[in-house]
């Protein structure tokens, strides 16, 4: 943990989220919904997952409530931060004919609001990051996504509570983090753990009726932090994979995968870090106007390897090799690092239960793996 450690005392966490909205910030925060914890609008302390404790496993998600005044003590719901920079769907620019019938081109602004996020997990920070790389830091920035993130303050909860589907501690994205915050915050029985990464992070924090952390309670932020490490039992193989997975192609695991996967893109839906979209033009019936819209896709979809008629990839097999060599793979020469962070989230929301962990080990494993 860092140092100059400030404590919030659990009564006073509204005059957080007071703050923020007197700052003229829209709050978004975790809240328990239709059996999942998703991030909305956030009112009011009395909406936040209280008690709320979450459990996953392959293929399995459930929520249970307890007497406990905890507000984090759960790891993620099926939603991360990239909605709220990336959007599901949206408007990039307009057409229409003029009087003399000539098509006028316009872009579509995106409505912008600053927005403060209170209870983001390292896992999705880290993620975000590798967002930035890719739509901020190329050739071509994505205005879009950049006036987005310019208008996000981040107050991130470290994790204290994994699921069993979590390997964050494997991929070096959890459960404490480290960059990419302007508040970082420590759960702890009776109250809360505060550390300012930045400028905005300080201004925070001199308005809130703060005491200094005592060394107990730093330290027992710290054993919780290392023991949420040490529960995680799932791990990726350690390094840069690719050439282990593209050494591999014709593994016998993928077959198997492809026996057992749907096809259904919920892993893609799910993951912090798939940003594959496609694009459609929607023309008004009587033909003066049209909308250019950007929609998220997946790798799993019919289309995403249609090439002059012919898909490409049409097995599930292939369509899950794409999705794990270029998560794990490629990525590594795109962004410098792998594009899974450990949330474990594609995990717990496969039907099936597939485990990109066991598979990537599997395939990962000495040998080409031919039968």
């Amino acid at each position: 943990m860092g140092k100059a450690l400030s404590f919030l005392a659990r009564d006073d966490f509204s005059i957080l989220l007071q703050i923020l909205q007197d700052s003229g910030y829209h709050t978004i925060g975790p809240q328990p919904r239709d059996g999942t914890i998703v991030f909305d609008t956030l009112n009011s302390v009395e909406q936040l997952p209280k008690g709320v404790h979450d459990h996953q496993a392959p293929g399995h998600y459930r929520l249970e409530k307890s007497d406990s005044p905890r507000l984090f003590a759960w790891a993620n719901g099926p939603q991360a931060l990239k909605p709220f920079v990336f959007a599901p769907r949206e408007t990039l620019w307009r057409s229409q004919r003029d009087d003399s019938g000539k098509l006028v081109f316009e872009a579509a602004e995106p409505p912008i609001t600053p927005t403060a996020i209170i209870g983001a997990r390292p896992c999705d920070i880290a993620a975000l990051y590798i967002h930035d790389k890719h739509f901020l830091q190329q050739e071509k920035v994505d205005p879009y996504y950049k006036k987005r993130r310019e208008q996000l303050l981040l107050i991130v909860v470290n994790c204290t509570h994994p699921a069993e589907s979590c390997f964050c501690a494997s991929t070096g994205d959890g459960p404490e983090a480290r960059y990419g915050f302007d508040l970082a915050l420590t759960e702890l029985e009776d109250g809360f753990l505060l550390e300012a990464h930045n400028q905005r992070g300080c201004e925070l924090i001199d308005k809130l009726p703060l005491t200094s952390a005592t060394e107990a309670q730093q330290q027992s932020a710290q054993q919780a932090l290392e023991q949420a490490a040490a529960q995680q039992q799932r791990r990726l193989p350690a390094g840069n994979l690719s050439d282990a997975l593209f050494n591999n192609l014709n593994h016998a695991q993928w077959q198997d995968i492809g026996e057992r996967c749907l096809s259904c893109g919920n892993c893609t839906a799910v993951c912090p870090t798939c940003f594959c979209h496609s694009e459609t033009e929607l023309a008004a019936l009587d033909g003066q106007s049209s909308e250019h819209t950007r929609e998220w896709d997946s790798c799993f979809s019919p289309g995403h390897s249609a090439i002059h008629g012919i898909t490409i990839r049409a097995d599930a097999s292939s369509k899950y090799r794409q999705w794990l060599t270029h998560k794990l793979g490629s990525w590594h020469a795109q962004y410098g690092r792998s594009g899974c962070v450990g949330c474990g989230r594609c995990i717990s929301w496969c039907p099936p239960g597939i485990d990109i962990t066991t598979e990537a080990t599997i395939i990962c494993a000495e040998g080409d793996g031919h039968e």
